[in-house]
């Protein structure tokens, strides 16, 4: 690609680049020199486990990698101890060393699913910053002042509200500044509520005398119920790892609005196809339905590949479409020590299959209508069952499991 189609490949689905002009300049510099562009992208290794809404930069840095250019994995061991205080109303919980590595293991191996690993260079930032001096330290902080530093939402807010921010938390934009000079990097990656991070780094490398990265920012991703944002936590997420017909049914289950942002930000296709089912949809051409079959495809193939994206789509319209039950459902063994009287409870019974993770979540579940008991509606959150072999136990849309008695 010439610089000018890199840069549209690029700008989509991103939500700022700082700048375009830069950017554009430094495709031209890198054909013209023949060396490929440093994109660098942070990762806090104090939660491993991925879902499809931190992909998102990862998926922009493979774009970068297909058009030739190195991507470099900055895992913080260094700065994890401290923990990115974005977003935080209060200061994080200091990770101890062996907690970082041990995550860092994990999230490498899953990043690997989405990025080139012949194209990357993974560094763990504690390679330069444990090599400072205190006065490396005070050199570093005399480039910024306490006014810049209380620009930040959060630590205006809790400023404002006389809530504690720790000195050692002012560090942590300086030192992933400090990642983006010692790496001298060309391009750094993140999401919106890094920008302030990202721009410390762009400031702090005119500051030692380096050529400034460009940042190119990318949308925080709207959980499945099109409200919040995606977490594990608010249990709205699809997880890369998840098996191929909960990622199916779950992209299915998505509003209508969500289809374009998820197509953009976290999948494979081409910019051609990507730009496409937008045109299509919005001219009417390509239904909503359609469009998220293709998208649903696509997340399953991207990790699971494509017989099981095809065995995930027959699933669904058998169990969905046609109203039948999954062909294969998990089970839940129950024996006669699981029962009082012979019976037991809905609650006890979900929780036992892996439905709800509390008792207070069932009942939870139970009031909002979506739990089933063969083909009856449980209305009661108090219910106790009679179990028997080859009863169905059904929670939401999605999940089934088979009623074993043994």
């Amino acid at each position: 690609m010439d610089p000018r189609e890199q840069l549209e490949v690029i700008k989509k689905g991103a939500a700022e680049v700082i700048s375009e002009e830069d950017l554009r300049a430094k495709f031209e510099k890198s054909a013209r020199t023949r060396r490929p562009l440093r994109v660098k992208l942070g990762l806090d290794p104090s939660a491993p486990d991925i879902h499809i809404g931190h992909t998102v930069v990862l998926h922009k840095m493979r774009q970068f990698q297909d058009m030739g250019h190195e991507g470099i994995i900055v895992i913080g061991d260094f700065t994890g101890r401290i923990g990115d205080p974005t977003g935080r109303s209060e200061a994080r919980k200091q990770l101890a060393e062996e907690e970082v590595r041990a995550n860092a293991t994990t999230y490498c191996e899953q990043v690997f699913k989405i990025i080139d690993p012949e194209r990357t260079r993974v560094a763990f930032n504690s390679e330069w910053l444990g090599k400072l001096v205190f006065a490396d330290v005070i050199e570093l902080a005399s480039k910024v002042t306490v006014a810049r530093m209380l620009e930040r939402d959060d630590f205006e807010t809790r400023y404002r509200e006389g809530r504690p921010i720790g000195i050692h938390e002012f560090f942590y934009p300086l030192m992933q500044a400090y990642d983006s000079i010692a790496l001298e990097a060309d391009v750094e990656l993140g999401g919106t509520d890094q920008k302030f991070n990202n721009l410390m780094g762009r400031t702090l490398q005119r500051e030692f005398g380096q050529e400034s990265q460009c940042v190119v920012l990318m949308p925080i991703l709207p959980g499945l119920d099109g409200v919040h944002k995606m977490s594990k936590s608010l249990g709205n997420y699809i997880g890369i790892n998840e098996e191929p017909s909960e990622i199916y049914g779950k992209t299915m289950s998505i509003p209508d609005e969500l289809i374009v942002p998820y197509v953009n930000s976290t999948t494979t296709f081409t910019l051609d196809v990507k730009v496409s089912i937008e045109r299509d949809m919005a001219s009417g051409v390509l239904h909503p339905m359609n469009a998220k079959r293709k998208l649903a495809r696509q997340l399953v193939a991207q990790y699971h590949g494509d017989d099981a994206a095809r065995l995930a789509e027959n699933e669904f319209d058998r169990v969905f479409s046609k109203g039948q039950l999954p062909g294969d459902m998990p089970e839940v063994c129950l024996a006669s020590h699981d029962l009082v009287d012979g019976l037991i409870s809905v609650v006890a019974l979900m929780v036992r299959a892996g439905f709800a993770s509390s008792n207070s979540e069932a009942r939870r579940l139970i009031e909002q209508g979506g739990v089933r008991v063969d083909d009856r509606r449980v209305a009661n959150p108090s219910e106790e069952i009679a179990p028997r072999d080859g009863m169905v136990l059904r929670v939401g849309k999605r999940r089934f499991a088979r009623v074993l008695v043994r």
